[in-house]
């Protein structure tokens, strides 16, 4: 019997994407996501859109522009689930497992920013939660830090993540 998936979008915001720093390939990334989302969407697979949420103040408080889903991403909020975090599992404090349970879904394909805090972050807390998780090799991405390159990261968490936590598999391969 095949699995029955959804796709998790990760913190595709504008002040993520488009802030001080700027993640790797990040136009490449949001293709790819985007062209995810049309083959959930094609396939009636649901698509969860979450937006990570700062403190008052902060750049990416609730409502601020930063704060917003990129507006070149195309999630369909009047389809698709979109909701707000404050931590870096989307599990934390939302309704995202039960609604993954009540539709039946076995499987979490995840894609967004960053790879080293909230793609990490709900690839294990999914896995842990009882989910198989599909983690999109080539559209998750992060910013060069002071020890490593995003380059690097990318690759890290992808051989850390994959087979223990995992299935890795790239934007052409997934299907839902």
């Amino acid at each position: 019997m095949h699995a029955k998936r959804a796709l998790l979008v990760l913190d595709m915001q504008v002040g993520l994407f488009h802030g001080p720093e700027q993640p790797w390939q990040g136009e490449q990334v949001l293709n790819r996501v985007n062209t995810l989302i049309a083959a959930a969407h094609a396939a009636h697979a649901p698509v969860f859109a979450v937006r990570h949420t700062g403190p008052e103040g902060s750049p990416i408080a609730a409502g601020s522009p930063a704060w917003q889903l990129l507006p070149a991403l195309a999630v369909d909020p009047a389809r698709d689930i979109v909701f707000d975090k404050a931590r870096p599992s989307a599990f934390f404090a939302t309704s995202l497992a039960d609604q993954l349970r009540e539709a039946a879904i076995d499987e979490l394909v995840i894609v967004g920013l960053k790879t080293q805090y909230c793609v990490d972050t709900n690839c294990r807390v999914a896995r842990e939660l009882g989910f198989n998780v599909v983690l999109v090799s080539d559209a998750h991405t992060c910013m060069d830090t002071p020890g490593l390159p995003a380059e690097a990261i990318i690759a890290h968490h992808n051989l850390t993540l994959g087979g223990a936590f995992t299935s890795l598999q790239s934007t052409a391969d997934v299907q839902f």
